[in-house]
């Protein structure tokens, strides 16, 4: 939920020594209806909610904050683990010059983020944040280091493992002037992280007698280099993890892996990007016997187009961390000039987008067994084995995820414009969701804006997703009417013409006033995958009225 923004609170605490205030709050809100055609399930509670309050005290030496959670009755999806209520997150931070030093909760990542990212995610469900200390200094020009250490946050609780980790980042740039008069910026970086979890704490076995031989201590390793060259950027990184056997892999012991490659060009008018990465067995988590969401230290980016049309999104890929992925990804930006015959009196925009991701090639190693107690035969590549091999070049069998994009967007007059996209798609739901085969589809989607008056614009979105697969064709409708200066009012409907038949109907109404946003709203949500950034958590059908509310300072 997006929220309003407003001026930081200051308060002097000295004659020369002001403290600045900030925070924020957000609710949402359901108030739940049972529907047995969509699937919603019987409620225990008559309302739902999931509230944060934030506050941050921000000064020239110390910065000091607190997060309450507040999910005692949590929303759908959110049941199971986010049930209940504190102050999770807290932390102090001390600032130098050239040092800081933070103890308590706090979000770090480096490169990025092949071994180490925590974040928050609230649609998600997601706050992997460590509670512990990290510090950072700056000791010479171009130079950062960071050290750190802690227990990653899992909600309401943390994982027993210790995550440690030290990164340092030179910018050369700043060493050879020349290189920033030529408009040259190159930054290096290497990074470390350790996982310490205790062998003892899981009974991982090979059979009944035979008890697997843990690793207590996982090291990973990272190094990039960052090239900018005038209009040109380039980005290089590999990573690596030492045998790391858990419940994502089935407990072998192979080795992770992943290498990106990340190129871009830009000027006025044009832009090109392209980007390759393969990833294998870098599943990395505090936890080796956590699966879903959770306990991710890592993140491995998806490579495709993040998509903010509801067809368009209604077959998100995930990464698959553990299966291991080769993903490719090039979009193309261009601008057809102004008063040309493809651009028009104002001009013309196209973005061509092509992602695919595709499965590595393995070969079972044989019987090579890491265990205490002697030879035992088990599976080639089964649990307590080396895995697999696999030739770094050569794809496997399967296509796990393929889309092609292509936008157009033309202003008609200085109050029309128009948005037109085509997506072809292809979703092996089997790899992402467990079953389902591969699902082709194609979808099309023009999305209008004219404004009426220097206050009043309306928007609308027409989709359509056609395919012979899962559940057939969908069918969406959005209209949106701004007023200026707080108010929008929005109504959609998503219709399954295919096997259900069924609407997913929606309407809000927005307020906002300053740093204040306000929305109420009654429908029904589809069940189904929220995702972003190629992570991707289970959401199920709801219909209610909601309230949010957000307020930031």
């Amino acid at each position: 939920m997006a929220v309003g923004s407003a001026s930081a609170q200051k308060v002097k605490v000295a004659k020369d020594y002001e403290v600045t205030l900030t925070g924020s709050l957000q609710s949402d809100i359901l108030i739940p209806q049972e529907d047995e055609k969509i699937g919603t399930g019987t409620y225990s509670e008559d309302v739902l909610t999931n509230t944060y309050a934030e506050l941050h005290a921000l000064s020239k030496y110390v910065d000091a904050g607190a997060r309450l959670e507040y999910l005692e009755h949590p929303l759908p999806g959110f049941e199971k683990d986010f049930k209940g209520w504190g102050v999770p997150f807290y932390y102090i931070k001390g600032k130098l010059k050239n040092a800081e030093l933070t103890l308590g909760n706090y979000y770090e990542q480096f490169g990025s983020g092949f071994i180490l990212r925590t974040y928050e995610e609230r649609s998600l469900g997601i706050d992997n944040s460590l509670l512990g200390g990290r510090l950072v200094l700056r000791p010479a020009k171009g130079v950062q280091i960071k050290a750190l250490s802690g227990k990653q946050r899992r909600y309401w609780d943390h994982n027993d493992a210790w995550v440690s980790g030290a990164d340092v980042e030179l910018g050369l740039n700043e060493w050879f002037p020349k290189m920033q008069q030529s408009g040259t910026y190159l930054t290096l970086g290497g990074s470390w992280v350790n996982k310490h979890e205790k062998a003892d704490n899981d009974d991982v076995r090979l059979n009944p007698t035979q008890k697997l031989n843990l690793p207590e201590n996982v090291n990973a390793f990272d190094v990039r280099a960052n090239l900018q060259k005038g209009n040109f950027s380039m980005l290089a990184e590999y990573a690596q993890k030492s045998q790391d056997p858990t419940l994502d892999n089935n407990y072998i012991y192979r080795k992770g892996y992943v290498a990106m490659l990340s190129t871009s060009y830009s000027k006025s008018g044009m832009s090109v990007l392209l980007q390759a990465k393969r990833s294998d067995n870098m599943a990395s988590r505090s936890a080796r016997t956590m699966t879903g969401t959770s306990s991710f230290i890592n993140h491995l980016p998806a490579f495709t187009m993040d998509q903010t049309y509801a067809l368009a999104a209604l077959y998100p890929y995930a990464t698959q961390y553990a299966k291991g992925e080769w993903a490719y990804q090039a979009e193309l930006g261009y601008k057809f000039k102004r008063h040309t015959f493809l651009g028009g009196k104002y001009g013309t925009s196209l973005k061509v987008n092509f992602s695919h991701v595709h499965s590595i090639d393995k070969n079972d190693r044989g019987l090579t067994i890491n265990n205490e107690g002697g030879e035992i035969v088990v599976p080639a590549g089964g649990r307590g084995t080396d895995g697999y091999g696999s030739a770094f070049w050569k794809w496997g069998n399967q296509t796990y995820y393929q889309d092609l994009n292509v936008q157009i967007e033309k202003k008609f007059s200085r109050d029309f414009k128009l948005n037109l996209m085509y997506m072809n798609q292809f979703y092996n739901k089997t790899v992402v969701e467990g079953e389902g085969g591969m699902i082709h589809s194609d979808i099309f989607i023009a999305d209008a804006k004219y404004r009426f008056s220097n206050k009043v614009t309306l928007r609308g979105e027409a989709q359509y997703l056609s395919t012979k697969d899962d559940e057939g064709d969908w069918v969406f409708g959005l209209l949106e009417l701004s007023v200026l200066p707080g108010w929008m009012f929005t109504v959609s409907d998503m219709y399954n013409s295919g096997s259900s038949k069924l609407h997913y109907y929606q309407g809000y109404v927005t307020y906002t006033n300053g740093s204040h946003r306000l929305q109420l709203g009654y429908g029904r949500t589809r069940a189904g995958f929220n995702c972003s950034g190629g992570v991707c958590r289970y959401i199920p059908a709801s219909k209610g009225f909601t309230l949010s509310y957000g307020f930031n300072f």
